[in-house]
């Protein structure tokens, strides 16, 4: 879906960052904290001075409040943003100075949010962004071919191990977790005010930007009645009795982590958890089917469920440890079967809800009477037409607002059995250049959200000592 976001006067029609005040990168996610470079492009060095002059890296270029800004701080800020083409380095002394000092304002910026965090009693630690960081560091470590290529990436970074690259992406990470928080909560309190945008500002920002806006990709959005093969009754017995060997054995045998994890790793039938042991991470409400929702919040740790039916099978769930708001568990599924018979009559089903529904049945009753659960259904958001899976571009191509298709199958990946899906498509818009009024709800909501974001940093420097030394 095209997206905008208005930074420093730019408009992205590709995504939306968090929001940054006044152009600094002061709410990023930690999604967004940059690695060092694969060996083939090794980071910058620092920006020197046109003179040919030595940067001086430990020198203090502004206070905030009690806290120094460091020039190192600013050159690895700006390192950052060339290793990323975000920064360009002038090459004269003057524009470096200047470049410099837009740098220094924007860490200032990042500072003052991070020190109302703690007047607002705002907190994260470093389990709230561990996640995000360490699949960063999953993805930096996927672009060496080595682990010694790696380790001497990081060595050029500056750091010692990898330990030491993760420790500086989960400081950066938590400050930006930090200011993001900090304006959420202002806004949720009413202490965070959009600032009126006009049609001018509006139409000044578009047409600045709009050379570098990418073409708009062709859409479509659309609901849809997935229908899934049943099993027969016979099938759904043989697959309780198999659960209820399975739990048995374990309540016999032992049902400790381990026991468990053994047995799930031999019996459950869920490919995605079989290997780990059935291990399910932690989980908050709401995020499992209802049933299943239930037991895994009722059990105590290290107790083990009933065998309970869910739309995926049978399951066996053990709770390993709790938080407030969270539970670590682990299950194991065993699955009916399905053959070909419960195939053939899914397809049957599927031509009997095209049919009822090009008659006038209301979509509602459809999905009521026969949707598969574990499928959404359909986008009600624009959804690009070259994103959609192979068999959705198939079936939607050449297809108009208003049009039905389908039946078409498409692979259930727990049984690896067909479901047919039955869709109709509301709207199919073609690609272009963006317009004014694609964009205009999305520009005046950026410009709006910055400026209300700038009123209260300045707000903030009255507030606070603030000290520039560059």
């Amino acid at each position: 879906m095209p997206t905008t976001a208005a930074i420093g006067g730019t408009i992205s029609a590709d995504s939306v960052p968090a929001l940054r005040p006044a152009a600094s990168a002061a709410t990023n996610s930690a999604s967004t904290v940059k690695a060092p470079a694969p060996s083939e492009a090794p980071p910058p060095p620092p920006i020197a001075l046109a003179n040919g002059g030595v940067v001086p890296l430990d020198r203090v270029v502004a206070v905030v409040g009690d806290e120094p800004v460091l020039w190192s701080t600013v050159l690895e800020r700006i390192n950052v943003g060339r290793a990323q083409g975000s920064l360009q380095i002038p090459p004269d002394s003057l524009g470096q100075v200047q470049l410099a000092r837009t740098v220094a304002n924007d860490l200032i910026n990042e500072e003052l949010l991070v020190q109302k965090a703690k007047t607002l009693k705002v907190e994260v630690t470093d389990e709230d962004v561990a996640p995000g960081v360490d699949q960063r560091m999953k993805q930096v470590r996927s672009q060496f071919p080595s682990e010694a290529d790696y380790r001497t990436e990081l060595k050029k970074a500056g750091f010692g191990t990898s330990e030491e690259y993760r420790k500086s992406l989960l400081e950066q990470a938590k400050r930006a977790e930090l200011q993001r928080r900090v304006i959420d909560k202002l806004k949720e309190d009413g202490k965070l005010v959009p600032v009126g945008v006009s049609e001018a500002d509006i139409s000044t920002a578009f047409n600045t930007n709009k050379a570098s806006l990418p073409r708009r990709p062709a859409t479509v959005t659309f609901r849809q009645v997935v229908v899934a093969p049943r099993p027969t009754p016979a099938a759904k017995a043989a697959a309780k009795a198999k659960a209820d060997s399975v739990l048995a054995d374990l309540k016999a045998h032992g049902s400790s982590a381990e026991d468990f994890a053994q047995v799930a790793k031999r019996e459950s039938m869920d490919q995605g958890t079989r290997e780990q042991g059935g291990d399910l991470g932690w989980n908050r409400r709401g995020t499992m089917v209802l049933e299943f929702d239930r037991w895994m919040f009722a059990l105590p740790p290290g107790q083990l469920s009933p065998v309970i039916e869910t739309v995926f099978g049978y399951h066996i769930i053990r709770v390993d440890r709790v938080k407030p708001a969270e539970v670590k568990a682990s299950h194991i599924l065993i699955r009916w079967k399905l053959d070909s018979s419960q195939v053939v009559a899914a397809h049957t089903e599927a031509d009997s809800v095209l049919a009822a529904w090009k008659a006038g049945a209301s979509f509602d009753s459809l999905v009521a009477r026969h949707h598969d659960p574990n499928e959404e259904k359909g986008s009600l958001q624009p959804f690009p037409r070259d994103s959609l899976p192979p068999s959705y571009a198939d079936a939607f191509r050449g297809k108009k607002s208003g049009d039905f298709t389908g039946p078409f199958p498409i692979v259930d990946r727990g049984t690896g059995k067909p479901k047919f899906v039955v869709a109709q498509i509301i709207t199919a818009n073609d690609g272009g250049d963006y317009t004014m009024s694609d964009l205009r709800d999305r520009i005046r909501d950026q410009l709006a959200d910055e400026r209300a974001i700038a009123r209260l940093l300045d707000g903030l420097r009255k507030e606070t000592y603030v000290a520039v030394r560059i």
